[in-house]
């Protein structure tokens, strides 16, 4: 090849360069875009919820706080109403997110800030919606939960893929202080047991941190790797996860700390259908409930013997309602609060 052919072939190559990333951002510009303007649309739109006023400090009393998907004033917003009327007019907190979780002193926030670069972030407020701290995520924010004091937090993102559904999609779950200490890192450095072997650290997953109650240092979460999936048992302190039973997704203790409700996925395959079920912790019986639906939701706990769960709305794209279900394989579900995410019990 002559050095003018070179030089040519090189220029070419530049320009090709040039073009193919002048299309990638002006396409993540113009996803960006479409996505405010449906952000806009909800916001803008007539409210289809009763909204109250006020919302400049958590309720005294015991209450639900979730995400607001009700279109018009509010839309995206952590919001709560009282535990002793779910269906009355809800407060919106002024203070949007993906995923919300809190105790009676701090709500626990993950959100996505929309532009022509997205970025991810987690935000801890105080019970006056003013924001203790916060920081940076890698990824699309999945689950997250707070310890029964409010002192440790856990955020599950994804860093690659948008679901859990298929085989495609990476995660990252980190444990960290609420005041900013020191945090875990990903729970995929820590050591993973099944069976009594150690399962190597390549090709593994971790999400869905639930804490056991009163105990910051042990949780339970979901374990992955070549295929199958784990219940795990694990421990801050000891940087361990032993695997307790098979097959179980985004788990929930509940108050006594007795059982653990989680979805199962009833199809088989990498199009899932998670319905729910509670594990029995001290004799390892398993309760399929009888929600047919497909629940892709780390569901919540009432109390120690009903849930709540988020299911998306077939009718109205990025709307949903929480609906709760008692732990017997006889209860039937019911619409528990209209147009709303994410749900967190807090008393």
């Amino acid at each position: 090849m002559t050095r003018r052919r070179w030089e040519t072939d090189g220029k070419l190559r530049w320009v090709i360069l040039l073009v193919l990333t002048v299309i990638v951002i002006a396409g993540a510009g113009t996803y960006a875009a479409q996505a405010f303007q449906r952000f806009q649309a909800a916001s803008l739109a007539a409210s289809s919820a009763d909204i109250a006023s006020g919302g400049s400090s958590l309720p005294d009393q015991p209450f639900v706080l979730f995400r607001n998907t009700a279109s018009g004033v509010g839309y995206g917003q952590a919001a709560t109403v009282l535990l002793s009327a779910p269906g009355a007019e809800r407060t919106v907190g002024g203070v949007a997110c993906d995923r919300v979780y809190g105790t009676s002193g701090e709500v626990m926030c993950l959100r996505t800030n929309r532009g022509l670069v997205t970025s991810y972030e987690a935000a801890i407020y105080d019970r006056n919606w003013q924001e203790i701290r916060s920081w940076a995520l890698r990824g699309i924010p999945s689950r997250t939960r707070l310890d029964e004091a409010g002192s440790t937090a856990a955020t599950t993102v994804f860093v690659t893929g948008h679901s859990y559904a298929g085989t495609g999609f990476s995660t990252e779950t980190v444990i960290s202080p609420v005041d900013g200490g020191p945090g875990t890192g990903s729970l995929e450095d820590f050591a993973l047991w099944v069976n009594g072997a150690q399962v190597s650290p390549a090709d593994r997953n971790i999400w869905g941190v639930t804490f056991l109650p009163g105990q910051a240092d042990s949780f339970y979460a979901t374990a992955a790797s070549n295929g199958r999936i784990w219940l795990v048992e694990g421990s801050v302190s000891s940087r361990k996860l032993t695997a307790v039973h098979d097959g179980a997704e985004c788990p929930s203790v509940s108050p006594d700390g007795k059982r653990i409700a989680f979805k199962k996925n009833m199809a088989g395959t990498v199009t899932p259908l998670w319905n729910i079920a509670v594990l029995d912790i001290s004799t390892g019986t398993e309760t399929l409930l009888a929600e047919t639906r497909n629940v892709d939701d780390q569901v919540e706990w009432l109390d120690n013997s009903t849930l709540l769960y988020g299911l998306g709305r077939d009718d109205a794209a990025g709307d949903s309602d929480i609906w709760r279900l008692g732990t017997n394989a006889e209860s039937r579900p019911e619409l528990f609060i209209q147009h709303a995410w994410s749900p967190s019990v807090v008393r």
